[in-house]
């Protein structure tokens, strides 16, 4: 059977999730449940990144122990996750007791082969973002990223030898072409950090305790970069006495991850797997940002939040497959998108209530009206408008399954929804009301309500990878398994003739836009 091993980036543990930092996950589980729909062996890891002095700080500031402050976070996580309706098959916490050994087995591996060396680091530091900074890449003085004060540090440290892979990776890149995706993040790699000069990376410090002390010595706390790079191995058994899983499944299909962090995972994470001889992940995806007034929806810098983005408020009120459809439709994978409250529930009505859920409904009820919602049989009538509709249905369910292979999530979805515009442009066309009161016209109307419910068959099919609860619920009332791979999405002929439809609630209730609007902002401001 073939394998997918998917990831996340592992987050910050925070009760502060908004639909910016949400984004990622939610993608990442449309691929992989569209990779397990076809059949294949998926893994689908996500996790926390829990060492480090915001940590620190943090549980200090309200009097608890590390460990119980991220407890209740990694809790709130894991329940976030559980509402938008996330199907990982392991989350990883980088305080696990396997990581922190394999952490150190890999640190300490990496000295014995030369690679890391003690030395003494100079450095702005941001504490929020966790990133050390030169006094040129300083914005005002302030972190480039968050926008916050940084603070100069200076301490022992063991480094990294960063600056011996530079000709490795511009080989990488040379060589594979699609290893990191999209490709203007290649440009950005090469022209702006491995031509100027790879400089050897921080890999420990000695101010922080929270975090997985070096083995050999125990006074220096190992750094984020193969503290939390290495999850994506550690979380399989690598270094560990049972590496079945990391056997099976590494290296991964991709790592999905914002933008802000490519570097760390197409320039220093293959550097520090070409020093252990391990095999690179197949592809790595930089994503854009969602933009709010034009601003970084983030969890470390702050915003001016004067519009509802908290997914724990949104979901109750307008179902996790209605959050996750905006997000899919509206940022263009790979590039930034801007995120609004008037888009998101002006596509609510057109797209979900109207385009999908009235075709749907209008569609059983035609059949319940001429045929006592028994699914008729397939005519096969070589009628020039049901030809022509076949076919442009088919092939654009085809190209749906070859948009997923370059993983544009964006792109896939507003073709699944084509195939509902099709089918609502058909409806128009043929007029089976008109059909139905022809004389000889039973025929004819059973053929043109077979290929709408077809029509929806294979598009709810492949919207189940986007709208998982949605798509259940269609696919239980077609009589259909939900949790069955693609079958027949290449023909009309995947409904059983003879079988009853059964009832179905109304998918998306339209919504009063002005009415939503003001009450979100009430909510939002108060």
């Amino acid at each position: 059977m073939e394998k997918f091993y998917i990831t996340t980036p592992i987050y910050y543990p925070s009760n502060k999730f908004t639909l910016g930092n949400s984004y990622t996950t939610i993608v990442c589980d449309a691929l992989a449940r569209f990779n397990r729909k076809q059949g294949k062996d998926v893994f689908y890891l996500t996790g926390t990144d829990e060492h480090g002095q915001k940590i620190e700080q943090t549980a200090k500031k309200h009097g608890v122990t590390e460990k119980e402050y991220l407890d209740a976070m990694i809790a709130d996580a894991k329940d976030l996750w559980k509402l938008l309706n996330i199907s990982y098959d392991k989350f990883i916490r980088t305080t696990d007791d396997y990581h922190e050994h394999a952490a150190q087995k890999i640190f300490t591996k990496l000295y014995e082969k030369g690679y890391i060396y003690k030395g003494s680091y100079k450095g702005w530091y941001c504490t929020p973002c966790e990133s050390f900074w030169t006094e040129s890449q300083l914005v005002d003085g302030k972190c480039p990223d968050c926008g916050r004060e940084v603070k100069f540090q200076e301490e022992e440290a063991y480094f990294f030898k960063l600056s011996a892979f530079g000709d490795k990776l511009l080989k990488l890149y040379e060589e594979n072409p699609e290893f990191l995706q999209p490709k203007n993040r290649v440009n950005e790699m090469v022209n702006n950090f491995i031509k100027p000069g790879l400089t050897d990376l921080c890999v420990s410090r000695t101010s922080v305790k929270w975090g997985i002390p070096v083995e050999f010595d125990p006074k220096h706390t190992i750094y984020v970069w193969i503290d939390a790079l290495s999850n994506y191995i550690t979380a399989l058994g690598y270094g560990s006495e049972d590496d079945s899983l990391y056997k099976k499944y590494w290296p991964a299909d991709v790592h999905v991850i914002g933008k802000e962090i490519v570097r760390f995972h197409a320039i220093i994470w293959p550097a520090i797997l070409m020093a252990l001889d391990l095999p690179l992940p197949k592809k790595i995806y930089g994503h854009g940002w969602i933009l709010f007034g034009g601003d970084k929806l983030s969890k470390s810098k702050e915003t001016d939040e004067k519009e509802c983005i908290d997914p724990r408020i949104l979901v109750p009120r307008y179902s996790a497959d209605a959050i996750r459809y905006i997000l899919y439709r509206e940022i263009p994978f790979g590039s930034d998108g801007n995120y609004s409250t008037d888009v998101f529930l002006t596509r609510f009505n057109s797209d979900l209530s109207n385009n999908y859920g009235n075709l749907v409904s209008r569609t059983f009820s035609m059949v319940k009206k001429y045929f006592g919602s028994v699914i008729p049989e397939n005519k096969s009538l070589t009628n020039e408008d049901d030809i022509e509709f076949k076919n442009n249905v088919l092939k654009l369910a085809g190209d749906v399954f070859a948009i997923m292979e370059k993983y544009d999530v964006t792109k896939a979805i507003a073709t699944v929804f084509d195939i509902f515009t099709e089918a609502n442009t058909y409806i128009q066309k043929v007029q089976p009301w008109a059909i139905a009161k022809e004389e000889n016209g039973q025929d004819r109307l059973a053929a043109v309500m077979r290929n709408l419910l077809e029509a929806i068959r294979i598009g709810t099919e492949l919207l189940q990878a986007f709208l998982p609860d949605t798509a259940t619920k269609v696919l239980n009332a077609m009589n259909l398994d939900p949790n069955a791979n693609f079958a027949n999405m290449d023909n009309f002929d995947g409904l059983e003739a003879g079988k009853e439809l059964k009832p179905l609630d109304i998918l998306f209730p339209r919504l009063d836009v002005e009415k939503e609007k003001e009450e979100l902002k009430v909510i939002a401001n108060s």
